[in-house]
């Protein structure tokens, strides 16, 4: 098996709202829709929001995709090129509606980092070297 990360799928109960939040808020421009699915333009890996619903039907009703959400799955984050794009970007990302879960914050490491979630609760981060 060649391990090449293709495709990176957010699976939620609510495709409209989580797609208005990565387009509106986060800049993503949607590449493809359909009922349950949306493909989101990203560099790199393809990028999308599947209905859970959707998921469970094409594995054959696999009770994973039936139970209800639990906590923090996975974390987005997003690369920025100075310490004072993280704090300008968190402003505007927290202004524009997502929860603000942690402002920017110079970490020991040396990265400023913020957090914010999205309409389902996944934290992601903004940083910068």
């Amino acid at each position: 098996m060649k391990t090449v990360l293709a495709v990176i799928t957010i699976l939620t109960d609510d495709v409209d709202k989580m797609m208005t939040f990565y387009e509106n808020i986060l800049g993503f421009h949607v590449e493809s829709q359909m009922e349950g699915y949306a493909e989101l333009r990203n560099e790199g890996v393809r990028f999308s929001i599947c209905a859970r619903s959707i998921l469970a039907e094409i594995t054959d009703q696999h009770p994973s995709f039936r139970e209800p959400k639990r906590g923090q799955c996975f974390e987005l984050s997003f690369p920025l090129d100075s310490h004072a794009d993280v704090d300008k970007a968190y402003e505007e990302i927290v202004e524009a509606g997502a929860t603000p879960i942690k402002g920017p914050t110079t970490m020991h490491w040396g990265h400023r980092t913020a957090f914010f979630a999205d309409p389902d609760g996944n934290i992601h981060s903004i940083y910068a070297i």
